[in-house]
């Protein structure tokens, strides 16, 4: 039997709907296991990640933020995750004090064992290793004894960056393939909430099919049929190589 997932996991989302498509599987797999997980969406993306919203007659910003939002916490029932919404803006998202002390404080109150966030590069997306930048920057500071705050220091959670669009441009080299067969049916329903980029649905299900052939090749079960992939930002700790 495989040892449980770690609990609580915190996913840093830059939108709404990343979180979807590139963890919605292991976030599925985590719940299903009876762990927590909790996802921070920095902003809803509704400037530059809401084109079907934004094709509808006589649409207003604070609409398409509804809108991204139902979609979201639609998807994020279907994981079983709980939602937190920053609401900090889009394209660009922000960076500086205000925001990174929100997840400052979000961690220690989450306390979570495993986080995971985006790439270090996007060259097609900037907000998305800006909220990965922001993520190793709140995980720091929530560390520190004396940063002052009335809920404890964070101790020292593992950081995954998930899979970006285009990999090949974005320093993105899998460390891990997650097994998520099991749960893949979940994780089409809740990329089928997102119905502002419903474009990104067939992708991201042929994405996770290529990575479960990879998976089986690299020493996985033959059962594995669909995975998500991985890449680890710190050292990990092992009583032994495997």
């Amino acid at each position: 039997m495989s040892p449980a997932l770690p609990s609580p996991l915190l996913v840093v989302s830059a939108h709404a709907a990343d979180f979807v498509w590139r963890a919605g599987g292991y976030i599925a797999r985590t719940t299903a296991e009876g762990g927590q997980a909790h996802v921070v969406c920095l902003s809803f993306g509704e400037r530059g990640e809401s084109q079907g919203a934004w094709r509808q007659p006589g649409m207003t910003l604070e609409r398409v933020k509804e809108i991204r939002r139902q979609e979201a916490e639609e998807a994020g029932g279907v994981l079983g995750a709980g939602l937190r919404f920053l609401d900090q803006g889009d394209y660009p998202l922000p960076e500086g004090e205000e925001i990174l002390s929100l997840l400052v404080e979000l961690l220690r109150e989450l306390q979570p064992a495993l986080i995971l966030t985006h790439s270090k590069a996007d060259p097609y997306n900037l907000d998305h290793p800006r909220a990965a930048e922001l993520t190793i920057r709140a995980r720091m500071v929530a560390q520190a004894a004396g940063y002052p705050s009335p809920l404890p220091p964070l101790g020292a959670p593992p950081v995954f960056r998930f899979e970006p669009h285009q990999p090949e441009v974005c320093e993105f080299r899998p460390d891990v393939l997650v097994d998520i067969t099991a749960v893949m049916e979940q994780k089409l329903r809740a990329m089928a909430s997102m119905r502002s980029q419903e474009h990104l649905v067939e992708y991201y299900s042929d994405l996770a099919r290529r990575r479960g052939v990879q998976a089986v090749r690299n020493g996985g079960p033959r059962e594995i049929r669909y995975a998500e992939a991985y890449q680890r930002v710190f050292p990990e700790v092992a009583e032994a190589l495997r």
